[in-house]
């Protein structure tokens, strides 16, 4: 589930919520690669991102440095974007409509 975690927040710091392409990620050695390029690996308590976005764990809160937070309320994850997500199965569906889906040891995002 921690590459699914990783690549949900990938494809979510990597474009505008405005423009979605199809983006698979795969966990390679300490790293998780993502076919847009965005590369994730954990060092200490943080996330590093290769866009030079990190993230942190603060109390209940995920906060990015580029100012986005989100935060765990119930069975949701919402981010202060506007957007939420939420797992069924083995999906992340997004409340714009978008999903990320664990196949094998990837995760495609449409």
């Amino acid at each position: 589930m921690k590459i699914l975690k990783l690549t949900v927040l990938a494809y979510l710091l990597s474009i505008p919520f405005a423009v979605f392409s199809q983006v698979s990620c795969q966990q390679i050695g300490n790293q998780t690669v993502c076919s847009n390029g965005i590369t994730a690996q954990q060092i200490g308590n943080q996330t590093v991102y290769s866009n030079g976005v990190s993230s942190q764990q603060i109390g209940n809160q995920t906060v990015y440095s580029n100012g986005l937070t989100s935060q765990q309320i119930g069975n949701q994850t919402v981010y202060s974007n506007g957007v939420s997500s939420q797992q069924i199965g083995n999906q992340t569906v997004f409340s714009n409509g978008r999903t990320c889906q664990q196949i094998g040891n990837q995760v495609v995002c449409n």
